[in-house]
């Protein structure tokens, strides 16, 4: 009995590990369970639930029935030595970063497993899939002792099929989560933001037929103000099913599209009485993809975004963004996860005045972006090629185009999002401008309909400011952060700085800012106040208005956030305080300053 089992584990592990399976698009309208909810959690710095006393990977060796974290449920007649018990271990809950719910992990960066008990009953002729929203930041998933793969990267989503493996009843769900930070990693050693570990987005199980819509993107086509253009992927087509129906009941559209033969339906629908999504109007249409008998709905912005020369067209007409940075960070000083999340961060953008959001330095949770497309704000969305990553390695490459590609794919059908940023900050070299160069091309691949940028350095010569960097002439826009007054320059030469440009493309100041603690008030020369950051933001706007094409800013940042590198006591205390906002949700003085700013940009 033991090795006809252990044999039908392994030819599962051969067929799944390391298999990329396809993101299931949509999650919020599928048919699914959540797994969210109380977690068991086993603390392993020495990876003894992984390796043998010989540092042997048990998950590797012939007899994987032994990983030492698996024994109590496979292997409780033998005779084995049993150091670990799931049900007698602490549970916290999941989304959730550790670092914010058990305090002995508040600086941990190692292995914690997670265990989820549940039970599922697969209807007849259907699939079962377990998703997950991200975990930081490499995470090694098993079910019922068998090893589903591997997933690297801690902020994109990604799922693995379990149907052939799930039971009716006592199913264990085994999450290893190690959130080490390495050289060759994507992001690397070096952020300015905390290393949240843990499984930080929803678990799901999400239930399809058996043969399914895989994945569709529907967008208005680039070029075009009336095509609505896309194409829809079918999951194990059944070649007896011969069309997809895109259903969009308020435009009167019903298009019927013949299925070729790799699944798939290419399709464009001309439509003139498309009503346009927009800041001031955020217009989104029930969208239904209709399979067999498989109806899949979304609620879908139809958008024009291009440039002309130096200006960003919405719609065909020229727009000023404006934006505020943002880290992905709840009240509670962890990692933001719900859709209260959310609201409380995009409704302080709004109450600035914002029409735009940077949302740095990693792809955020999908409820921002779907809140965005309701109330109106434009996105730019990043994935975490910071500062001075591995730039000479091919696997550091294929994993940031992995986490590209992941980004893309999750949230190329909401509207709000008009850039994909492929990086930050990054030194010029060779090597680097082959490496972001590839990712630009990647992106444009996946999806010509938006606009790709990068957050650029700039240098400065006698006052004369200006961006040299050779992966700007294949960007949409010219984006750089510059922190006159804080890190380097006088305030008082605001004025006086001179802008030039090569590019005659659209700009966009994508970072600038200083510090200030929360109540801490003084003269406006003297840092950490109140009042210097204020001064810091009247001057640095002043300057920002003499910049040639400029088409927006997004300020660093709209609320102060944890970061291990911010030491200094009595002020930073492990929070970089760049902040409009407090960690606790008092407005600075600055925070008037700029939604003066765009207030007077609508006047």
């Amino acid at each position: 009995m033991e090795k006809k089992l252990y044999l039908g584990f392994l030819t599962v592990i051969f067929s799944l590990l390391g298999f990329s399976q396809e993101l299931i698009p949509n999650v919020k309208n599928q048919t699914t369970t959540s797994l969210n909810g109380e977690w068991n959690y086993i603390i392993d710095p020495y990876e003894t639930g992984y390796y043998s006393f010989h540092y042997d990977a048990y998950d590797q060796q012939r007899s994987f029935q032994k990983a030492a974290f698996f024994n109590n449920y496979h292997a409780q007649n033998k005779q084995e030595l049993v150091e670990f018990d799931f049900d007698k271990s602490p549970s916290m809950i999941i989304p959730g970063d550790w670092n914010s719910q058990d305090p002995m992990l508040f600086y941990y960066e190692g292995t914690v497993w997670f265990k989820k008990s549940f039970d599922y009953e697969i209807k007849e002729n259907k699939r079962l899939f377990v998703y997950f929203g991200a975990v930081n930041y490499k995470a090694e998933v098993y079910l019922n002792g068998v090893k589903l793969g591997i997933h690297e990267g801690g902020f994109t989503a990604f799922n693995f099929e379990i149907s052939s493996i799930i039971k009716a009843k006592d199913n264990f769900l085994v999450v290893k989560v190690d959130n080490v930070r390495h050289k060759e990693a994507v992001p690397t050693l070096n952020t300015d933001w905390f290393n949240y570990g843990g499984i930080t987005r929803d678990v799901i199980l999400i239930e399809e037929p058996k043969s399914f819509v895989q994945d569709y993107m529907i967008q208005i086509k680039k070029g075009e103000k009336n095509t609505i253009s896309g194409f829809v992927k079918i999951n194990n087509f059944d070649k007896n099913a011969e069309f997809v129906c895109i259903k969009i009941p308020k435009l009167s559209i019903k298009y019927k599209g013949k299925i070729d033969a790799n699944g798939s339906v290419n399709f464009e629908i001309i439509n003139k009485n498309i009503k346009y999504w927009s800041p001031e109007s955020p217009k989104l249409y029930d969208v239904y993809v209709e399979y067999e008998n498989q109806i899949l709905k979304d609620n879908i912005g139809f958008r024009t975004i291009e440039t002309q020369n130096a200006k960003i067209l919405l719609n065909g007409k020229s727009i000023f963004l404006k934006g505020i940075s943002i880290h992905e960070e709840n009240d509670k000083g962890g990692r933001a996860n719900s859709e209260a999340d959310a609201i409380r961060l995009l409704t302080w953008a709004k109450e600035l005045d914002c029409n735009y959001v940077r949302l740095a330095h990693y792809p955020h949770n999908e409820n921002m972006i779907r809140l965005a497309d309701k109330i109106g704000l434009m996105v730019w969305e990043e994935i975490p090629v910071y500062w001075t990553i591995d730039f000479l390695s091919p696997e550091t490459y294929k994993n940031a185009e992995n986490q590209l590609a992941g980004m893309i794919n999750r949230d190329k059908n909401r509207c709000s999002t008009i850039i994909w940023s492929v990086a930050n900050e990054t030194p010029v070299s060779d090597q680097r401008n082959a490496f972001v160069n590839n990712l630009i091309s990647k992106a444009k691949t996946l999806d010509s309909t938006r606009l790709i940028s990068a957050a650029l350095l700039t240098k400065s010569e006698n006052l004369n400011n200006y961006v040299d960097d050779p992966i700007a002439e294949n960007l949409d826009i010219v984006s750089f952060n510059e922190y006159l007054g804080w890190y380097g320059g006088d305030l008082e030469d605001a004025e006086k700085i001179q802008w030039t440009s090569k590019y005659n493309k659209p700009v966009i100041v994508s970072e600038f800012g200083g510090d200030a603690k929360q109540g801490f008030h003084g003269d406006k020369t003297e840092r950490w106040t109140e009042e210097f950051q204020e001064h810091l933001y009247i001057q640095n706007l002043k300057m920002i208005g003499k910049i040639p094409n400029i088409c927006g800013i997004s300020p660093w940042i709209l609320v102060d956030f944890r970061s291990p590198r911010r030491l200094l006591p009595g002020i930073q205390d492990g929070y970089n305080r760049k902040g409009l906002i407090s960690n606790d949700g008092n407005k600075k003085k600055a925070f008037s300053i700029l939604r003066a700013f765009y207030q007077k940009i609508n006047d």
